[in-house]
């Protein structure tokens, strides 16, 4: 069943720019959702929200003055050779593809970083290496639109021979995705069309080729990044063929269940699924993929896949990190029968139910982000607290400790404990490294993430201004409406939960400020002009404060953060008596330098009753709070060399140890953590 038979796109969608231009008037956010009739929140525009102090201006400063230009000459280097992949694509040199297929993609993420980093800094040199990458693009298109180093250098070493689309798993469509929404954030942070226009063309060329395709190749399910670029560039031309498009692409999945796996998400319609499985970057961006066109649709049978997705995910699969994806490797529970010569494989895939190892985690960094661009896109179609509280997990730990605290080495999984005892070694460094030479798509793409923080503070609906995070910034946007409305953010969150809001311009009609109360928060506090707020402060909600705000107006949150054990269904075997160490949205870990010499962390037992002390300190630089406490420590050395022996009674001597936030793990030489520690009751 092939592209054409589904056209479900009424003629009065159209509205805003003419077809196929840019609405020069548009709102200029990093996921445009200001004309978006299904959802319920907007975002402010790039560069509305800047920061000014904190964890976060910390960690923006690093990525201007480190992450971007590591990621820029790395890209520029023989190491890598993406940038000489457009070069020899381009003609401008002689040589092969080298690196994997998806290599353009991640190159487009670069882009989208240096983009959205302009959007605050206006730093002349984003623009001009933007220019100069944006040229050397464009001399790689064809002129239906169609862009792949890989098959273009294919094409020219081997003259008639055909490689653009062969292969349905080819990555041709990921790499796209990744140039369009490049390309609207680049237009949004300029005002420039030149990477714009590149896009169209290659959403054009892929309206086109999706018309005429054969079933298989129509099915394209290889890492749908298409599906929130196609979708945002519906958002920013008004061209109804986009739309169209990206209603099609996840109405095609899984017709046809003799070519499709539970890897790739298409052995069954997507209405379909009853569980998340398979590869959980390519779950992740399809769940973000098809809540961006339920946001223009409203088509209900998408939502209550997603509704069921999500449950599934939280409920049963991701890490107390936020982290997705359990398995290295492993066999679809639900496939096919078990049978030797037809079992679907899986990889770097959620697992079955309750399965997460913490060893042999995978957490691979680009799930952990695709978590955060799934949850963002269903906390503006719902305005629910709940998902910008996963959101909030996953970029303070399973999103940050794929990068070192210098911006410099990064990880491509993300396990929740490591020992070097352990007599085996994975596929994948344990220790962060300068560059991942199998997959370097994580490098780019958590740095982009990371120069896109920002753009996730705040959103707008009809009633008001949302808080959806907290960090010291200044803020200047608009209402809906058109009002402005200034003010300034002073916090030192997540290590304080204290919230000082100043506002400095706001319109002289009432309107509403949504504060988020944090699932994990008891007892939060609300001041207006220090007086006690009436309202209610529950947690894993958005308390709504209306009034006629004023210049000079001063709101004070307190977000009571003491650190939490936290305990997981005893169905996670793994996890079986032990417990997890939480204070605010940062989760903990304990490294063996943090324990006396010669006590290995094996050790170490927790008391339930264990209270600890935040304590400011340093790591590499950066401004951390870790925990002290007093555990208790029992000898197992015995266990050398033997996998059972009757139970022993040793008797436990007091130790104190101190927890450093997980993200920041390894960041003082590879060596032993855990995050779920043994606890005495």
């Amino acid at each position: 069943m092939t592209f054409p038979t589904y056209k479900f796109l009424a003629a009065g969608l159209l509205f805003g720019a003419a077809v196929g231009q840019p609405a020069a008037a548009q709102q200029k956010a990093l996921t445009n959702t200001s004309a978006s009739t299904h959802a319920k929140l907007s975002s402010v525009d790039m560069g509305g929200a800047t920061w000014t102090t904190g964890f976060w201006a910390e960690r923006f400063d690093v990525c201007q003055k480190s992450m971007i230009p590591t990621m820029w000459e790395l890209y520029h280097s023989d190491r890598n050779h993406a940038y000489k992949n457009f070069e020899i694509a381009a003609g401008l040199a002689k040589g092969g593809h080298k690196g994997p297929p998806f290599h353009d993609g991640d190159f487009f993420k670069l882009l989208e970083a240096l983009a959205a980093s302009y959007a605050v800094t206006h730093d002349p040199k984003l623009d001009k290496q933007l220019d100069e990458a944006i040229a050397l693009i464009a001399k790689v298109q064809r002129a239906d639109g169609y862009i792949s180093t890989h098959s273009t250098i294919a094409e020219l070493n081997n003259p008639g021979q055909k490689a653009a689309f062969k292969d349905r798993l080819n990555f041709e469509t990921y790499n796209l995705g990744h140039l369009m929404t490049a390309a609207c954030v680049h237009y949004r942070a300029t005002g420039k069309t030149s990477m714009l226009d590149l896009a169209k063309k290659s959403t054009d060329y892929l309206y086109n080729f999706y018309k005429r395709a054969s079933p298989e190749l129509a099915r394209n399910a290889i890492c749908p990044s298409h599906y929130m670029g196609v979708v945002e560039m519906y958002r920013t031309t008004r061209d109804p063929r986009y739309l169209e498009l990206a209603q099609s692409l996840i109405n095609i999945r899984g017709l046809a269940a003799d070519i499709g796996t539970d890897d790739n998400q298409d052995r069954v319609p997507f209405r379909q699924m009853q569980k998340a499985g398979g590869h959980a970057v390519r779950a992740n961006y399809l769940f973000a993929g098809a809540a961006d066109v339920y946001a223009e649709t409203g088509d209900k049978t998408l939502l209550t896949t997603l509704d069921r997705m999500w449950d599934d995910v939280t409920q049963h699969k991701m890490y107390v990190t936020g982290a997705c994806g359990a398995l290295y490797d492993g066999v679809s529970p639900d496939g096919t029968a078990y049978k030797p010569d037809t079992v679907q494989k899986i990889h770097q895939a959620y697992g079955r139910d309750y399965q997460l190892p913490n060893h042999t985690a995978h957490g691979e960094t680009c799930a952990n982000i695709g978590n955060v661009l799934w949850n963002w896109r269903m906390l503006q179609v719902t305005a629910d607290a709940k998902y910008a509280d996963v959101l909030e997990t996953s970029l303070y730990n399973s999103v940050l400790s794929g990068i070192s605290l210098d911006g410099q080495l990064f990880l491509y999984t993300n396990p929740l404990a490591y020992s070097a005892a352990l007599p085996f070694s994975q596929r994948w460094s344990k220790e962060r490294v300068d560059y991942i030479s199998l997959s370097n798509c994580c490098p780019p793409n958590v740095v982009r993430t990371i120069s896109e923080v920002n753009n996730y503070l705040y959103s707008v609906s009809d009633k008001g201004l949302w808080l959806n995070l907290y960090g010291g910034n200044n803020l200047n946007t608009k209402l809906k409406d058109g009002s402005p409305v200034k003010l300034t953010e002073e916090t030192n969150y997540p290590w304080d939960g204290a919230v000082k809001l100043t506002l400095s311009e706001a319109p002289k009609k009432p309107f509403s400020l949504f504060l988020r109360v944090p699932g994990w928060c008891e007892g939060a506090t609300l001041l207006v002009n220090g007086k006690p707020e009436s309202v209610t402060l529950k947690p894993g909600t958005y308390a709504e404060v209306n009034r006629r705000w004023k210049a000079g107006d001063k709101v004070e949150l307190n977000l009571p953060m003491p650190a939490q054990l936290v305990e997981t269904n005893p169905l996670v075997e793994e996890n079986r008596n032990q417990v997890a160490v939480k204070r605010g949205p940062v989760v903990y870990c304990l490294e063996a330098a943090d324990l006396p010499a010669g006590k290995p962390l094996s050790g170490l037992l927790i008391p339930a009753s264990t209270t600890f002390t935040p304590r400011h300190n340093t790591v590499a630089g950066s401004d951390i709070v870790w925990l002290e406490g007093q555990g208790e420590f029992v000898d197992n050395s015995a266990w050398k060399g033997q996998l059972y022996h009757p139970i022993s009674k040793p008797q436990p001597t007091p130790v104190p140890f101190k927890l450093i936030p997980y993200y920041a793990w390894g960041n003082r030489g590879l060596g032993d953590m855990q995050v779920w520690l043994p606890v005495s009751r």
